[in-house]
């Protein structure tokens, strides 16, 4: 444990140092007066806010999971899928490639009037458009993964006498997980970007919702403790999902 602890500071003194950097120059700031007190309040009133809120911030934190975990396993399934299909037949993807990249370049927030209108409720209008919103990452890294598939595995798998569905678990999603992974953790800051616009417009729970509520009646103490709670949470959540990736690939070269 005491090697590991050293290993990381041996790692990541530099960053550590930044961040140390950032909040002392932040406590200069506000103490001395030189920023504005209403928008920027000091840390300790930042932390009493917290202190007070962390309930609730809880709260929404577990409200913004309820929408971002089905919507980032949704994205997934449809991105491997329309990817896999294009990947694989050559003809089709030279047909439908103008299509989807035509559509992927459409920023989901410019469809968010139509989808609040057209969808029975706020959730799933939402949902529509966060995984609209993320799932073009791993949806051309999955075209991408499959085309660029060293042919040895495929003259291997012919050899074995793989096919089909066999083919396809076996040799062709194993071979291009590397690029498959790389574009769905790239589509997790998408999906941040519009769960936080989707709770920020409309709902009534989430992390994005709290930041909005107070900065709206102007308590910034208590914007500040959202903001930076909802920070801590997102990179958390990444980090966990770099564990996954390094733990799905490990079997690749560093």
């Amino acid at each position: 444990m005491t090697s590991k602890i050293k290993n990381f500071f041996k790692k990541y003194w530099p960053t550590i140092l930044i961040y140390l950097a950032i909040i002392s120059l932040y406590i200069f700031m506000t103490s001395s007066g030189r920023a504005n007190s209403y928008l920027f309040p000091e840390i300790h009133e930042i932390a009493k806010a917290f202190e007070d809120n962390k309930k609730l911030m809880f709260f929404n934190m577990l409200s913004s999971f309820k929408l971002m975990i089905p919507s980032v396993i949704l994205s997934l399934v449809i991105a491997i899928g329309i990817g896999t299909i294009m990947g694989m037949n050559e003809k089709l993807r030279d047909a439908l490639h103008p299509v989807i990249y035509t559509f992927s370049v459409i920023p989901s927030i410019l469809l968010s009037p139509f989808a609040l209108l057209l969808a029975p409720t706020f959730w799933s209008a939402s949902l529509f458009l966060i995984v609209y919103g993320t799932m073009w990452s791993t949806l051309f890294a999955t075209i991408t993964g499959i085309m660029t598939i060293d042919k040895r595995y495929l003259d291997k798998a012919e050899t074995l006498q793989l096919k089909g569905f066999k083919k396809l678990t076996k040799v062709i999603l194993p071979a291009a997980s590397p690029s498959i992974i790389a574009g769905f953790i790239n589509s997790l800051r998408s999906t941040f970007v519009m769960l936080v616009y989707a709770e920020m417009y409309g709902s009534k729970y989430g992390m994005g919702f709290f930041v909005k509520k107070y900065a709206e009646f102007g308590l910034y103490d208590y914007t500040w403790a959202g903001f930076l709670f909802m920070v801590v949470v997102l990179v958390v959540v990444m980090q966990v999902f770099e564990g996954i990736k390094k733990h799905l690939l490990r079997w690749t070269a560093d």
